[in-house]
């Protein structure tokens, strides 16, 4: 009978060597399929998230480089409003829509007379402007924080898994009273497939957070400066206008 058990057990064991990374997964208890799984997910969407902020970054610089051209060309505010005005297709538009918006509404008003007015104006025009920065600005970061929190939980849960891996090794040695390498080879291995996954899943996201986020601080401070100094345009045509 005990030669049996013995046999049963060893057998287990050898068919339980497939040490590939679907053969670790499919031989993995139901906590340790979970924490594989949770980390494979949080790896996945971190560089689909990765990869769409970084494309997107590159296409608002683009559009941003085409739009100051033609700001700085030297024609008409009015006339580039009407061509960007309806659809504006970046922060950088949406600002320079939205000061427009306000200047024309006033202007139609005929407000932009007397100095306080013209005052009133010029402190409407820089809320409307930071107002739509505000609001650009939380759109380019919205999902960071998940970048965030995956590049500082990933480590932990990989150790989590790696814990509970290192837990069915001596499960299985105290069950079979066997220290061969194919009792304890199965549960080494998860464990420390459980440590990569985690590393793997936080150490790109890390990365790519501050990579992002230094681009985005260069991204809001280029539309700091393009508010500033659309702001001193239109101090200059009010006190021409007065």
């Amino acid at each position: 009978m005990d030669r049996t058990v013995e046999a049963a057990a060893l057998a287990g064991s050898k068919a339980a060597t497939d040490l590939s990374f679907l053969g670790l997964f499919l031989n993995a208890d139901l906590i340790g399929k979970t924490v594989i799984i949770l980390l494979v997910l949080a790896s996945f969407w971190s560089w689909a998230i990765i990869i769409e902020k970084l494309m997107r970054l590159r296409r608002l610089q683009a559009r941003a480089n085409e739009f100051e051209d033609m700001f700085w060309s030297g024609g008409s505010l009015d006339d580039l409003y009407d061509r960007v005005g309806a659809t504006p297709p970046c922060p950088m538009t949406a600002m320079f829509s939205a000061a427009m918006r306000e200047w024309r509404r006033s202007s139609a008003k005929g407000l932009a007379i007397a100095g306080q007015v013209k005052a009133g104006l010029q402190s409407r025009i820089e809320r409307v402007m930071g107002v739509t920065f505000g609001r650009e600005l939380d759109r380019l970061e919205r999902y960071m924080s998940f970048l965030a929190s995956v590049g500082s939980t990933a480590p932990f849960i990989g150790l989590f898994g790696t814990v509970w891996g290192i837990m069915n090794s001596f499960h299985a040695i105290a069950a079979t009273k066997n220290t061969s390498l194919a009792v304890v080879a199965p549960g080494i291995a998860e464990a420390l497939f459980a440590t990569a996954l985690g590393l793997v899943a936080a150490v790109p996201a890390v990365i790519a957070f501050n990579k992002i986020n230094s681009e985005l601080a260069r991204y809001a401070g280029r539309l700091e400066a393009f508010s500033h100094e659309f702001n001193a345009i239109l101090s200059r045509q009010l006190e021409e206008r007065g």
